[in-house]
């Protein structure tokens, strides 16, 4: 498994190309291979963290559906290659800026939040990986947007009951831990 896990961070690496992540000067790969070290750690099989590895490839760069399936028949069967694609399909934003300019942050992060709820538990419980990996970093690269942005996924989690749910409940506790931390801040400053 670990070998194929090495070929599609490979292929997730070289998709994000030259991008970095926004707040630490690092590949972007840096941030899906935590989230599924995370799904890992909770013994999910090689479908969901391939996913986990995928999750903002078709989001975040100009890979289409078909090249990751093809990619993906290279390294598993017909089987896993499917249920991998699917997971990272409902993991990625339907409603974006680019495909409704008129709805505001705030009305597309609704939506989204309402889409998430329906999508599988596998793939929440990636969603709440991807959650806690990103919460981590907030507060102390962005404390001006960090408010706006735990919100948005305290909002996510609380219509995501379906998820693994140590995992989902560490997702909480953090985003409480992080909105104290960002309270304490602004009383301190």
């Amino acid at each position: 498994m670990e070998g194929i896990l090495k070929k599609i961070v490979a292929f997730a690496d070289n998709a994000h190309g030259d991008q970095k992540r926004k707040y630490a000067a690092e590949r972007y790969i840096e941030h899906p291979l935590r989230v599924m070290n995370i799904c890992k750690d909770y013994g999910y099989p090689l479908p969901v963290l391939a996913a986990a590895i995928l999750h903002d490839v078709l989001e975040d760069t100009d890979t289409s559906p078909k090249q990751i399936k093809e990619f993906l028949l290279t390294v598993m069967n017909e089987r896993d290659a499917s249920y991998t694609l699917d997971l990272v399909i409902e993991l990625t934003d339907v409603y974006t800026k680019h495909q409704y300019p008129r709805l505001n942050r705030r009305g597309r992060k609704i939506k989204e939040a309402t889409r998430m709820e329906t999508i599988s538990a596998q793939a929440q419980s990636i969603k709440y990986a991807d959650i806690i990996d990103n919460a981590r970093e907030i507060v102390e690269h962005d404390p001006d947007f960090a408010p706006v942005f735990l919100r948005e996924c305290r909002a996510l989690v609380k219509k995501m009951k379906k998820g693994n749910k140590e995992l989902r409940e560490k997702a909480i506790r953090l985003l409480e831990e992080q909105m104290e931390l960002l309270r304490t801040q602004h009383m301190h400053s």
